[in-house]
């Protein structure tokens, strides 16, 4: 099993994301709201360059969402593969992180 974790920086496609994974069968997510470093420092240094580059480029955005799933290990690529789908490729500049990590116990997932 595995612990697959994303963040979508762009919290609008999350519901895609959530629906499509849905659809393909993988359930079991767990969603918390979540904000990065670089928007938490802007809040306590005003006036920053890094806040004010920020802030020119995503006025609107503050917070990003933060996904949970355990998984077999097999359905990870390819969760991770229909996220991409619904809501962009990882790959592209400020759009979120996926990354996994092993399970070596679980309670609670029938």
């Amino acid at each position: 099993m595995k612990l697959l974790v994303f963040v979508l920086n762009r919290t609008e496609k999350l519901e895609p994301a959530l629906n499509a994974l849905e659809h393909a069968g993988l359930r079991g997510a767990t969603v918390i709201q979540s904000r990065g470093m670089a928007m938490t420092l802007e809040k306590y240094f005003d006036g920053s360059f890094l806040g004010s580059l920020r802030a020119m480029m995503e006025p609107d955005r503050e917070e990003n969402v933060t996904v949970f799933m355990v998984l077999k290990d097999e359905d990870v690529q390819r969760a991770v593969g229909i996220v991409e789908d619904a809501a962009g490729s990882f790959n592209a500049p400020n759009s979120g992180i996926a990354f996994s990590v092993p399970v070596d116990f679980i309670k609670g997932i029938h």
